[in-house]
Order: C-alpha cells, then structure tokens, then sequence
C-alpha cells in the first residue's frame, strides 16, 4: 500500500482478510449474491430495511464505518451512511484514522472554513501522513464542513507506531506515548488473525512464513497493531463524552473494524458498550466471509469500483532515510522494476528537486500524465545514477 513501514501492514488488514482464512468466524458459506447491491443485510440474518438499521445505529455512542483506503465506492458509501445517520442524529463528530492528533488545529480550521482544500492538505500534512489520493476523501471532509461537524484526528504519529513496532510499548516513554493508554489485551482470534498478517508481509524482503505467536517480533508488530485500535478508540470515547453527547462516528480501515476485534473491542475495554460496527461488501467477494459476528451490518456496493480515480504508480514501498527517500521494496512487474530501481536505492531528487520526505516522491508520481517520464537521481551505496520512471500511456 502507500503507507510506510508499519503503516503499510495497518492498511492491508482488510486486504489480507481476503486471503488469511477466517475459520474462527465460525457459520456455514453464505448462498451466492449474499448481499446485493445497495442493500443492508446483518450476517446471519436476512436483508433488512436501512431505515431500521440507520434508526438502531443512531442510537449508539459510537458508529464504526470500515473501508478499503483506495475504493472509490467504499468512501461513496460512508458519505451515505454519513448522511442518513446526521438526519436522524445531528449531533455528530467525525473521526477520521487518517490524520495523526498533531494535525487536530489544521481540522479544527478546516472546519471553521478558514482553509482552502489545498491549504487544508497542506497544514495537514496529507502527503506524508497518508498519501492516498485526496480526491477520495474531499466529500467527506466537505460534508463535515458544510454542516459544521467536528473532525477529530484518531492516529498517532509515525514515529510513534514504528518505535512500539521496533521496540514494544513498555519500552516507549509515557511522555511520548502521545497519551494511548495500554491496550486491553487481544483475543486469541485477533492475535491468530494477525499472525497471519504477519507471515504473509514481507520484511527486509523476507516472508516469515514460519513465525509462530510466541516470536518477539511479532508480539511486538501485535502491540503496534493494537496502539492504533487504541489510540483511535480513546478519540472516539473522548468525543462520545462531549457534554452535548454527540454520535462519535470512525472512519477507519475495515481491519480495524471487522469481527469486533480491533477498535470495537478497545472501546468496550474503556466502558463503551453501545457500538455500532458497518462495512462495505463487495460485488464478488467470498460469501463464505459473510458469518455473524463479522459487522454488525454490511451494505452492498459495486466491484470493482467503478469511476475510482486512477493514478500512477511507481511500484514501490519506502520510507524517510537520512539523505533522502529510501526504497525498501520494488514490486514485481512495477514502474520501478523495468526502470531499474532496486531495493535499498536512496532517491536524492525527483525531477529535479531534492526528496526530503517520502510524500515529495508520492506527490510527484501523482503529478505524472499518463505516458510521461519521470526523472531520478538515485544513491546506489558508492554510486550516483539517473534513472528515468516510465509511465504507461493509460494507468494500470
């Protein structure tokens, strides 16, 4: 995906879903066309009337709507449901995994409509603390601002999730633990989820196919896991406990969601109990995942996303580096391979400019028409190269 490190892992959850069996859900495979199009259906039950279901999550402290960060129709369908619930229960507050806490005054202003979209992605930091494409998440953000919903930033720094990944949350200073409690302790499906994450990530290159649950490295990528379904669970308590009582409503990857073990169960560790858990179901998908207990419902949406904005890609995963960007994998197939990008290869400049973060290079991969080059200056261990990114005439 494109975020870095740590990240990377976090918003491939739901997508790892898709292939790490879900066994310990439990239930028999759904029939064919389990959920139809733009229709509500509670797993294990039948299909229900939205009304009735937007009339019950109304009611909730909190509402957790899932997503695959890069599906158009998934975005589509939570400005919806945003919609239908801000109808039934105006008091709302939007919280939104996509923003780190540091970036709270730049929301805060955006609301207030003191911000242009480009000034908004710009003191929010979009291009290094997300880098998905904007254009995804602006009706949301202009739908919160229209009607004067609060936004609230749920995430936590980078530096902080790679730390408690390098190092494990007990070692983390509670000064710079950017006031994440510790998490209540995962269950056993959920660590059994993620370990399957785990084995099929690649790290340093490397597939640990053979990690078991008890591996240090991996209880650690579990308590980094778990910071991020903390941190965003308090946000969402915390603004559930606003004097008005509004309804807290997350924004959030389905993985964080699904089956009750990330966020939903955090929140009930700090005394919310009247959740409220909704995902996108996809045209298609497996409709042996559709078991009780996965969502509390799922709507029916188009696959693959029709009208998703398409944009270049470059073909790789990295992260800062002292001198530059560092390039920690080359996809297969990708841009960067027939290029001739290598893993471990530092991007000094792109086009030109110096690459100081990786949202220079992000943002400049965007930038690019299709069918255009882009010029590199890469530091190959002694070596300075040009090397020239070649965009095909239409985006894959």
């Amino acid at each position: 995906m494109n975020k870095i490190l740590f990240r990377v892992s976090l918003a491939a959850l739901a997508a790892v879903a898709a292939v790490v069996a879900l066994a310990h859900g439990g239930g028999s495979p759904a029939p064919s066309k389990c959920v139809p199009v733009s229709a509500w259906v509670i797993p294990g039950e039948e299909t229900t009337p939205g009304n009735d279901l937007m009339a019950r999550a109304s009611r909730q402290s909190v509402v957790l709507l899932g997503e695959s960060h890069d599906n158009a129709e998934h975005h589509r369908w939570q400005l919806q449901t945003l919609a239908a619930l801000h109808a039934l229960r105006p008091d709302m507050v939007i919280g939104f995994e996509m923003f780190p806490r540091r970036v709270q005054p730049a929301l805060d202003r955006w609301i207030a409509g003191e911000l242009s979209e480009e000034e908004f992605l710009s003191a929010s930091d979009w291009k290094n603390v997300w880098r998905f494409d904007p254009r995804l998440y602006m009706p949301l953000f202009h739908f919160a601002r229209m009607n004067r919903i609060p936004m609230v930033a749920l995430n936590v720094d980078e530096k902080l999730n790679k730390e408690v990944t390098a190092k494990g949350f007990d070692a983390i200073p509670e000064e710079r633990r950017e006031g994440v409690t510790r998490a209540a302790a995962p269950s056993a499906e959920y660590v059994d989820f993620l370990l399957g994450v785990y084995r099929e990530h690649e790290w340093d290159g490397k597939k640990k196919p053979e990690a078991g649950a008890d591996d240090p490295e991996f209880r650690r990528f579990v308590e980094s896991q778990q910071l991020w379904d903390r941190a965003m669970a308090q946000g969402l308590a915390d603004a559930a406990a606003r004097p008005s009582v509004p309804l807290a409503v997350g924004i959030m990857g389905s993985g964080h969601v699904m089956h009750g073990w990330g966020v939903p169960h955090q929140l009930r560790d700090l005394g919310v109990t009247k959740v409220s858990s909704l995902l996108p179901w996809d045209q298609g998908r497996d409709c042996g995942k559709l078991v009780a207990g996965i969502a509390d419902a799922v709507f029916g949406v188009e696959a693959p996303a029709s009208g998703a904005p398409k944009r270049p890609r470059l073909g790789v995963l990295i992260e800062p580096a002292q001198d530059g960007v560092r390039i920690l994998k080359v996809e297969k197939g990708s841009v960067a391979e027939a290029a001739g990008l290598r893993d471990g290869d530092i991007v000094a400049e792109v086009a030109g400019q110096r690459a100081v973060k990786p949202g220079d290079l992000s943002q400049a991969v965007q930038r690019q028409a299709p069918g255009t080059w882009l010029p590199l200056k890469i530091r190959r261990e002694s070596d300075t190269l040009e090397i020239v990114a070649k965009f095909p005439a239409s985006a894959p």
